[in-house]
């Protein structure tokens, strides 16, 4: 009888491990999955400066981990923020707080017209290239144009990926008076560069450990590149194809812009004028001729108007 038992007991036992075994691998490729744009790989804070963007818009810091002293997750004085000083290039600083659901803003945020180091914004597909990014969020604390919390950032940047953190952060405070988070923002710069390489993020809820992380965001933009020496920047592959366009474009649109007046030559590339509805053409001789560009069409000469089944006006 004993014999038997022991022998169900250690099937048991085996049972239970292969369930443990498939629990664990589920629940990695599930963690897996949820954090694909974190890379695995965690960097220093020493390297971040240097560090090159390459296919990952976010990389981990120190496995994760928020190096935050003992001190400064005491909630005894309530929550805090404080920012540090333009540095001699007037670029921002370290961002830390002790953020509370009290810190956050009942109003509308206002407009910002402070320009951060490295600020030479232009319209790229689809919006502008820069924000003026806020390194701790307005909706975390309230604070909005104030120079010591600002840096160019990309759009991509500062939405989705700094705005993904941020919104983790904001969610728990709002949950619970009593919720507190201790929170550092830290723009790295490579040398005396205008422009930030990214920004270190670290969060840690203070009890408990419902949000909790360190990681490096690139200030890139997909289809640009970026000179962080000040802030200008290039769309990928423009070169002089893009040039070459523009110049073709704004030929095309001088030549169209046809205004004949009294006693003048008209100065339009070609002189012989088709009227697209009329099917009318019109050889441009010093006479007062109106007619929309939008229903202009133009031959090299009034033979090709007539091959094409144009007949010549009889003004």
């Amino acid at each position: 009888m004993n014999f038997w038992r022991k022998r169900r007991m250690k099937k048991h036992k085996l049972l239970h491990l292969a369930l443990s075994l498939i629990a664990a691998i589920s629940l990695t490729t599930i963690g897996e999955t949820a954090s694909q744009k974190v890379e695995a790989t965690s960097y220093s804070d020493s390297s971040l400066a240097s560090l090159k963007f390459h296919s990952k818009e976010i990389v981990t810091v120190d496995h994760n981990k928020p190096q935050f002293s003992k001190k400064t997750e005491s909630e005894k004085c309530g929550p805090w923020q404080k920012y540090s000083n333009l540095d001699y290039l007037n670029r921002a600083r370290t961002a830390n707080a002790l953020l509370n659901k009290k810190l956050m803003p009942t109003v509308k945020r206002e407009g910002l017209t402070w320009d951060p180091t490295g600020w030479h914004n232009k319209r790229i597909k689809g919006g502008w290239l820069y924000n003026r990014c806020h390194l701790i969020g307005y909706q975390l604390t309230g604070q909005n144009n104030d120079p010591r919390n600002l840096i160019t950032g990309t759009r991509e940047l500062n939405d989705p990926d700094m705005l993904k953190y941020e919104n983790e952060v904001a969610d728990y405070i709002r949950e619970s008076g009593n919720h507190y988070i201790r929170y550092r923002v830290t723009p790295i710069y490579k040398g005396n560069d205008l422009l930030a390489n990214g920004v270190e993020m670290e969060a840690q809820s203070i009890g408990d450990n419902s949000v909790h992380f360190n990681v490096f965001i690139f200030n890139e933009q997909p289809g640009v590149v970026l000179n962080y020496k000040d802030g200008t920047s290039r769309v990928k592959n423009s070169g002089t194809t893009v040039v070459a366009k523009a110049k073709k474009t704004a030929k095309k649109k001088t030549t169209r812009a046809i205004r004949h007046v009294v006693h003048r030559v008209s100065t339009a590339r070609y002189r012989v004028i088709g009227n697209k509805r009329s099917k009318i053409y019109h050889v441009a001789s010093g006479q007062n001729y109106h007619m929309s560009s939008a229903n202009a069409v133009y031959f090299k000469s009034e033979a090709a108007a007539r091959a094409a089944g144009y007949r010549k006006s009889r003004r």
